[in-house]
């Protein structure tokens, strides 16, 4: 949000903040929040095939939904509804992140994907 343009955080004449900016700020923490366990499991299994660190019961369920192509429990529960495989389902959170930087940094759309919010 840092990138985003300062007016969209100006209040109105009621000082009230722009509605839209409201559910930008909502999406921005969601997806934050879903890349983060992403990151902290995907860290926490590179250490454990490497040998550093024990393999828990969760991080050996992330390995064998990579193995059979699909989204590990421990992401599905961070993120919005998805029947899609795990390639289809990283493709379409790449796109979803996408939109909502293009709306950080290019202001709000003239239209919006609704299906792409979290």
């Amino acid at each position: 949000l840092e990138l985003a343009s300062q007016d969209m955080f100006k209040p109105d004449s009621k000082g009230r903040l722009n509605s839209l900016t409201t559910v930008l700020e909502q999406e921005v923490d969601r997806f934050n929040k879903l890349l983060k366990v992403i990151k902290n499991s995907l860290e926490q299994l590179k250490k454990a095939i490497k040998g550093f660190v024990v393999m828990s019961e969760e991080l050996d369920h992330v390995f064998s939904a990579f193995l059979n192509s699909q989204v590990p429990s421990l992401w599905s529960n961070a993120a919005y509804p998805s029947l899609k495989p795990l390639g289809s389902w990283v493709t379409d959170l790449v796109l979803r992140c996408a939109f909502i930087d293009n709306w950080i940094k290019h202001d709000a759309p003239k239209s919006f994907w609704l299906s792409g919010f979290f």
